[in-house]
């Protein structure tokens, strides 16, 4: 499945995120301990996610083409700013609410 993030305030660009760029998110706990607690997502945050994603690149994780995808289609997309990681956290969270009601529902 695709979902379209808005990427700047205008909403004038978007980015397509799949449901596999949010599963690579989960695998490798690309968000985790990201914001401080302040909750405030900023460039730095940005930054700060595009240099751990860099360590992996170089690390046996950056054989992985499904984190390759992700950085070439969403991280470092021309449109990636503050607010689309914003965005982007926002659509992580609404997505892993369903899958856990998903699997729940399955448990049962």
């Amino acid at each position: 499945m695709m979902y379209k993030i808005q990427a700047n305030q205008s909403g004038t660009r978007s980015i397509e995120v799949s449901d596999e760029h949010l599963q690579t998110l989960e695998k490798y706990s690309l968000l985790k301990n990201l914001v401080d607690s302040s909750g405030i997502i900023d460039e730095t945050v940005l930054d700060k996610l595009k240099f751990n994603v860099r360590s992996m690149l170089e690390s046996e994780a950056g054989k992985d083409k499904a984190l390759l995808d992700l950085c070439l289609d969403v991280i470092y997309n021309n449109n990636m700013k503050a607010f689309g990681l914003h965005q982007l956290v926002l659509l992580y969270i609404e997505w892993r609410g369903k899958q856990k009601v998903t699997q729940d529902n399955e448990a049962e």
